[in-house]
């Protein structure tokens, strides 16, 4: 089940929606409301994959359980053989489930080998809730969080629904509060709407608009489509996953969890470094928590700090999917933070700020190429095709059709990937024109809405990329 979908909008949202501000919540206690969340989000998982609910049910309780067991042997090795158990069965259903071929089709290579593939399809989110379980498992390990003792909340805090999917990747500390207390508001409810109604716009109007120019390009071997699909691609990608971070930000909101931006402005860094601090901020920050400083960080010399940063952002690649191409796309951003840490970082700072971001629009760009290719063959294609390699025509009249017909959900794409849009709202919030925003702003949300469902309802078109991660 998708958010941007008539099902989830006008059928499960309103009910769950319903039912859950009905039911009562006993002097603050949340358990009821918990257990109608967790019921609701195994029907939204179960939706499409009934057989997989039965595997996220079994990891949670295992996670669960592993927790206890930590706790019941703090102080003794029990406790650290509890925490390497649940690693190794939160990883170990991890690569079986999403790695399982990769790894075999990658011995069958090998002369003389030839095992069957498993062909197992790939249990949607599983990339994050594992994270999540693990997360909490080695939060309370470290001491940093206390252990939940109630399987029902701890199944609410890995299956919530909002963010199960597709993220943010939430971590136990930063909800344990609002899982067992929260609180409930009307404006914390408009707000939550309107960030949900925005991001479905991103996503519907936006993404999914872009996802088309995508597909059309891609297929021109030309190149300017070259650059236009690395370009299209880049900003589908981010309002593909931002849209549906807000929504579950959103949605969060609603139900009284305030989940952390996993989002801010990543196509206005300056550094590749400090892109990684503005895309997919949940990721970036639970590898630098969970891997790179247990590797020893930057306190063990220059040449560790070198292996950890390599290491960290290979398994960043890796865990976006099973496939070579993902691992390159991983390392490639490696070997980039490496060179502007230990090469380029005084000389960046010297450069004008139009040239700092050109520097890093130019190497996400070509990044995406990595990552949006299936074969070694097609990486080569488009990156000899962006700098003109062979005969390729610059400019084939095809390719400058397309651009024409999506010249307009292009330039509001770049436009709304800046912060400009956000500082307009802020100033017309405290201009005189603030009465009647007040007025508009509910309209216009109403108005996205209204577009967004015009459109799901008469289009099929509505991927989602980060489903198969």
């Amino acid at each position: 089940m998708l958010f941007s979908g008539i099902t989830f909008l006008f059928w499960f949202l309103p009910t769950v929606l319903a039912v859950y501000f009905i039911l009562p919540t006993r002097r603050g206690n949340m358990l009821v409301r918990n257990t109608w969340l967790l019921l609701a989000s195994l029907v939204f998982y179960a939706w499409g994959e009934p057989k997989f609910a039965i595997l996220m049910i079994a990891q949670i309780i295992s996670g669960w359980v592993f927790g206890l067991l930590i706790e019941r042997g703090r102080g003794t090795k029990a406790s650290k053989y509890a925490l390497i158990a649940c690693l190794a069965v939160g990883l170990g259903g991890l690569a079986f489930f999403k790695y399982a071929d990769f790894f075999l089709a990658n011995l069958n290579l090998i002369p003389h080998v030839d095992i069957p593939l498993l062909r197992i399809a790939l249990p949607i989110g599983i990339s994050f809730y594992t994270f999540q379980i693990l997360s909490y498992d080695i939060d309370l390990y470290r001491g940093e969080t206390a252990v939940q003792r109630n399987v029902l909340t701890f199944a609410t805090y890995v299956s919530l629904f909002p963010q199960l999917i597709a993220g943010p990747i939430v971590r136990y500390v930063d909800v344990e509060r609002e899982l067992t207390a929260r609180t409930h508001s009307v404006e914390n409810f408009a707000v939550g709407t309107r960030r949900f109604v925005a991001g479905l716009a991103k996503k519907v109007l936006i993404a999914n608009v872009l996802a088309e120019f995508v597909a059309l390009v891609g297929a021109q071997n030309t190149t300017l489509a070259a650059w236009l699909y690395a370009i299209a691609y880049g900003l589908q990608i981010y309002y593909d996953f931002s849209g549906y971070t807000d929504m579950a930000i959103g949605l969060g909101l609603m139900f009284g969890f305030k989940f952390l931006e996993n989002f801010n402005y990543p196509y206005i860094a300056d550094s590749i470094t400090d892109f990684w601090r503005r895309w997919h901020i949940s990721l970036s920050t639970w590898f630098r928590d969970y891997v790179y400083i247990p590797l020893g960080g930057n306190r063990r010399g220059a040449a560790r700090q070198v292996l950890n940063i390599l290491v960290v952002w290979t398994l960043t690649g890796f865990w976006h999917g099973a496939g070579w191409n993902f691992i390159l796309w991983g390392a490639y951003f490696g070997v980039l933070l490496l060179i502007e840490k230990f090469v380029l970082a005084k000389f960046l700072d010297k450069l004008p700020s139009a040239l700092r971001h050109l520097y890093v629009i130019l190497l996400i760009l070509v990044s995406w190429i990595f990552f949006a290719s299936t074969s070694a063959h097609e990486i080569g294609a488009r990156l000899g095709a962006l700098v003109g390699s062979g005969t390729l025509s610059v400019s084939p009249p095809v390719t400058e059709y397309y651009l024409r017909s999506y010249a307009v959900p292009l330039v509001i794409a770049l436009f709304g990937a800046t912060p400009l849009p956000k500082r307009l709202l802020s100033h017309l919030e405290t201009s005189k024109y603030a009465p009647i925003l007040t007025v508009l702003e509910p309209l216009a949300v109403a108005a996205l809405l209204i577009v967004s469902t015009a459109y799901l309802v008469d289009g099929s078109f509505n991927p989602f990329i980060y489903f198969r991660f």
